[in-house]
């Protein structure tokens, strides 16, 4: 059964799009930067609880306020579909890596920087679809976009996060709210380590 996480929007601006995604880039991210690494362990919630696997997330690069306007421009053209169609022609941004799986490449990461010391790094992508799920036409095929998302802390043992491996995003035209769907329940990330 598919989860719903609802988000409030104001107006028509989806700036906060995705978990806040969309946020204006700060400002010394457009110099070349270092490759980062991540990695976590998804601890599973509800349905998947007792399940583990780890989460490696190597970045490369971060996105361009271009991008995220391309993002934004394809999601009020054309929703959920439009935002998958755009990350699919994006070039990879990095990698994520799960345990049991190739992983996938990331079309879209951000990184924010907060006044008390936190730093948090959201990652949107096109969900690889498997042969089987197309085949049988799985009401999973709708859910093609996964989100990732850390919360850095500067205290030992504090920084967790979340990741969203099958999602739709709709807005709800009388609320405004932003809907973020899901076709299984979010893994919470503990046990983040930066691998730099």
């Amino acid at each position: 059964m598919a989860k719903k996480i609802r988000m409030p929007i104001v107006g028509v601006a989806i700036a906060s799009l995705a978990l806040g995604l969309f946020a204006l880039q700060s400002s010394g991210q457009e110099e070349r930067m270092r490759p980062e690494e991540y990695q976590a362990q998804a601890m599973g919630q509800g349905t998947q609880m007792g399940q583990t696997f780890n989460v490696t997330v190597h970045i490369e690069e971060y996105s361009t306020p271009d991008e995220r306007q391309v993002l934004v421009d394809a999601f009020e053209k054309a929703g959920s579909q439009g935002l998958y169609n755009a990350l699919n022609k994006m070039k990879s941004k990095g990698h994520i890596a799960i345990t049991g799986t190739l992983g996938y490449d990331i079309s879209f990461a951000r990184k924010m920087a907060s006044p008390n010391g936190t730093t948090t790094i959201r990652v949107l992508t096109s969900r690889p679809i498997r042969i089987g799920e197309e085949w049988t036409d799985s009401r999973s095929v709708d859910y093609n976009l996964s989100a990732l998302e850390l919360d850095l802390s500067n205290e030992k043992n504090k920084s967790t996060g979340i990741l969203l491996p099958a999602s739709e995003f709709t807005i709800d035209k009388k609320t405004k709210e932003l809907h973020i769907e899901n076709y299984q329940n979010p893994w919470k990330l503990v046990d983040v380590l930066v691998r730099n």
